[in-house]
């Protein structure tokens, strides 16, 4: 059967809706699985998305983009193909979006993960024909345990900060993984404090609907001895910088699934590293390529190489792919 996806200077193209999803380049018609920057990027004509993205991606983007939003499981038709948005349990309003035209199924994934995260609307197995996959951790050596453990750890670590007299800074992505600590953390154990950009993100969602627990924004105004004892949810853009001078004294943490390499913490320099990734460890990608039955799996950034040779020696058609989505980095803010 012809694929209904067609790879492109662009991105991502389905020609017989005539629509593009997540284009790197202005287009007429984008749709959207998720908010991050990478796969959410300015001057389309017009925008389609989940309604968890549309507070934050106006704010990115500009109030007055031409955006028009869905829920999951709601099937709309663009020009005779059938699109729907499914959970992809990425970050809050994330979507696997499936297209289907005359019984052929492509899904194309965005970024995902499969364990829930209790932010998130939890993964979704969508059966299909074609598959387009991350690969950001697609190497064997990614393997996440269950995030509980990971709070525990950094509970554990907050309050051993609190009995030295210390403020806990974590660092996490602005959108996604900073909510998805809030969430989780044990919150009786001290107040929550946020890096502007994080509260910005945060108040996005609640817009939505999303209950978060109370969080307070740095602003100039607060004491200096507000902080100590307390948690700080910063950006990874903060570290080394002089905003942090008014934390001290503190411990720094980095919640990321680089953590799991070591020499990743030590370039940072921060104190703790926390294995905690909002996208699919290697168990997780290949469990979402078999749920999804397709026949072809394209795999994109990330180790896409090295995931579709293993693929391909498991007797499936795979490809692997350009692209310009960035998955997870320490060195930006998505």
């Amino acid at each position: 059967m012809q694929s209904l996806l067609k790879f492109t200077s662009k991105g991502i193209y389905c020609p017989e809706g005539k629509f593009y999803i997540d284009p790197w380049r202005p287009v007429k018609k984008a749709l959207i699985t998720h908010a991050h920057a990478d796969h959410s990027r300015p001057g389309h004509q017009h925008y389609l998305a989940h309604h968890h993205s549309e507070t934050i991606m106006r704010q990115r983007l500009g109030s007055d983009i031409n955006i028009e939003t869905v829920n999951y499981n709601k099937s709309i038709y663009m020009n005779g193909v059938m699109v729907s948005f499914h959970p992809a349990g990425h970050i809050p309003g994330s979507a696997q979006i499936r297209i289907e035209f005359k019984g052929q199924i492509a899904v194309v994934s965005g970024d995902y993960k499969l364990e829930d995260d209790g932010l998130s609307a939890p993964f979704e197995p969508v059966k299909c024909h074609e598959f387009v996959t991350e690969t950001t951790f697609g190497l064997p050596i990614y393997q996440w345990k269950p995030q509980i453990e990971t709070f525990n750890e950094i509970n554990q670590w907050w309050k051993q900060n609190q009995e030295n007299g210390k403020t806990s800074v974590i660092f996490a992505y602005a959108l996604g993984k900073a909510q998805r600590i809030m969430k989780n953390v044990d919150s009786t154990i001290g107040k929550i404090f946020t890096h502007g950009a994080v509260e910005n993100a945060t108040e996005a969602l609640r817009k939505t609907g999303l209950d978060l627990p109370h969080t307070v924004k740095i602003t100039n105004d607060i004491s200096k001895k507000d902080f100590q004892r307390n948690l700080v949810i910063a950006t990874p853009a903060s570290i080394g910088t002089p905003w942090m001078k008014k934390l001290a004294p503190y411990s720094t943490g980095i919640a990321s699934g680089w953590m799991m390499l070591r020499g990743t913490r030590r370039r940072k320099a921060a104190d703790r590293g926390f294995v905690l990734s909002d996208h699919a460890d290697w168990n997780g990608l290949l469990e979402a390529v078999k749920l999804s039955e397709a026949e072809t799996v394209y795999s994109t950034h990330g180790y896409s190489n090295v995931f579709t040779k293993y693929l391909q020696e498991q007797g499936l058609n795979a490809i692997s792919l350009d692209s310009q989505f960035e998955g997870e980095s320490l060195d930006s803010e998505l």
